[in-house]
């Protein structure tokens, strides 16, 4: 069965999307999580993957062209099925990737429209605000029900795969409806919230979009395809629950206490003071995860009791959803795992002068550098010299990058995030510093965008700040190895024939044999050594 690729939105701006490189040729085989090509949106030039496997049937936008989001891009599915109803006239139907044979037959004996929706009103759907990004949370409404609407307004905060985004409007109105609460979760394309002229009737709208998502993903205009309802059906009321709730003016230390109306209403029910729940909310605000993980102060303490005076232990647990974030980590690292075969070189690093030369550095007034700057700064050099531990596998080729952009893992709640130092060898140690500061900053209140998280060529993980001395990492594909940075340890170490006290680092390269050789993993390593044990030669 055929399936037809759109072209996907990969910025939270994209309208449109240039076919920069093909990676697959049509006749080609293509799996799931394949790159069938880079596209170059309104802020950078992103891998696109597929989520179907087959042989690529059609390719509807060359090298080089521009097409609309959700547009066709090509089609995947059978070799030899017969897809000219799909492609006459050059176009496709607007069917997103996911459309059933049945779902399309069911589509074209409904006729569709265009005065079944009321005239101005658009239905605005989960947008794909990653490339990999298959479903989203909503963090925060930054807009409710009646309120108007300009475009390039933030209506919501949406949680995706890879962080939390602004979701700005395309289009001025009134907002109509809201389809998912603060802390839902819906697949790319779902029913989000519609907009559209004030005292406009949707109710009909929203329940005939619902039916038509079951049979496909819609796009605005899928309601068309759905008769109106003359009565106001039953869930019409569902919008009011969008509206502001009555919240306490101040949280127990006598600050103003934000909280969303969703998680102030379960609150409610569930009896709890919303007073006394912590709020990780952008800001801290209460959102539903907070009440939903809430336990008070009396029943905890009440708990504690009992288990006191029982003679054996009481079992326990808490169930937390995975957020998209995780599962996006748990989906690529476990392909990452199981796709490249990881192999791992160790190594020891005197850090003698490394040590001596970084107090030198900070010694100088306005001038703050850490080790792993040092380390980041000696690596991007090694891989200039070593390209092939820079590199990229492809099913067909092999990418040697001759520039260097250093991903620099970060932990956060949710995760792991991985921003990125781009040209990193030809920055300085105090460029580096301040770039991997103000990452760590915008990572922890989740402000990154995805401009900052694309395009790395290798990873550093560093583990040294936490006491681990060594370990090692998965690699951080589509890169060809991973670099783990343990701590520095003070420790007996001979010198010049006699038994001395040094400081030593240990590092553990994992690299993917298909690209990179055991032989050449060590050279680059045996680079690195030189820089990090003899850091002025960086600066020659």
């Amino acid at each position: 069965m055929a399936e037809i690729i759109n072209m996907p939105r990969l910025s939270d701006t994209m309208e449109e999307g240039t076919v920069a490189t093909w990676l697959k040729k049509v006749g080609d085989k293509v799996s799931e999580g394949d790159i069938l090509a880079e596209i170059e949106t309104d802020k950078a030039t992103m891998e696109f993957e597929s989520f179907h496997e087959g042989t690529l049937l059609y390719i509807g936008v060359q090298e080089g062209e521009t097409t609309k989001v959700d547009e066709l891009l090509a089609i995947i599915g059978e070799e030899g099925e017969d897809i000219s109803a799909l492609t006459s006239g050059g176009t496709a139907p607007a069917a997103s990737e996911e459309a059933a044979p049945e779902a399309q037959a069911e589509e074209t004996s409904a006729p569709a429209a265009s005065a079944e929706v009321p005239e101005g009103v658009v239905v605005v759907t989960m947008p794909r605000l990653s490339d990999t990004m298959e479903e989203g949370t909503v963090a925060t409404w930054l807009k409710k029900v009646g309120d108007n609407v300009e475009e390039g307004d933030i209506l919501a905060e949406i949680e995706t795969d890879k962080a939390t985004m602004e979701f700005e409007s395309f289009n001025a109105g009134t907002l109509l409806y809201i389809g998912l609460q603060e802390g839902e979760s819906a697949k790319v394309d779902s029913l989000l919230a519609i907009i559209g002229p004030e005292g406009t009737d949707v109710s009909g709208v929203a329940s005939n979009f619902g039916s038509a998502t079951a049979a496909a993903p819609a796009k605005a205009e899928a309601p068309k395809a759905a008769a109106p309802k003359a009565e106001t059906p039953k869930a019409a009321p569902a919008p009011k629950a969008a509206a502001p709730a009555e919240t306490p003016k101040v949280s127990k230390d006598g600050g103003r206490l934000f909280v969303s109306p969703l998680a102030k209403k379960i609150a409610e029910e569930k009896g709890f003071n919303i007073a006394d729940i912590p709020g990780t909310g952008e800001g801290g605000r209460i959102i539903k995860r907070d009440v939903e993980n809430f336990v008070p102060a009396a029943a905890a303490s009440a708990a504690s009791v009992s288990s006191s005076a029982m003679s054996v232990g009481e079992e326990s647990f808490e169930e937390i959803k995975n957020s998209n974030m995780r599962k996006a980590i748990a989906k690529n690292l476990a392909k990452s795992k199981f796709t490249a075969p990881h192999y791992y070189l160790n190594v020891e690093f005197d850090m003698d002068n490394a040590i001596a030369f970084r107090k030198e550095v900070n010694a100088v007034p306005d001038t703050k550098i850490s080790f792993n700057d040092i380390v980041v700064k000696a690596t991007a050099m090694a891989l200039k010299q070593h390209p092939q531990v820079n590199s990229q596998w492809f099913d067909d080729k092999m990418k040697l990058n001759h520039h260097v952009h250093i991903g620099v893992a970060v932990a956060v709640e949710d995760g792991l995030v991985v921003p990125v130092v781009k040209f990193a060898d030809e920055q300085k140690l105090t460029q580096i510093g301040a770039a991997v500061k103000d990452f760590a900053i915008k990572a922890k209140t989740k402000k990154l965008s995805l401009a900052e998280m694309e395009g790395s060529t290798f990873t550093i993980s560093n583990l040294g700040m936490f006491g681990i001395d060594s370990f090692t990492s998965i690699i951080n594909q589509p890169n060809s190895a991973i670099l783990s940075v343990g701590a520095i340890v003070q420790k007996p170490v001979v010198k010049d024939g006699a038994i001395v006290v040094g400081n030593t680092m240990k590092l553990c390269l994992a690299a993917d044999h298909r690209t990179v050789d055991g032989a050449t993993g060590a050279q680059f390593l045996q680079t690195l050594k030189g820089f990090i044990e003899n850091p002025i030669s960086m600066l020659l």
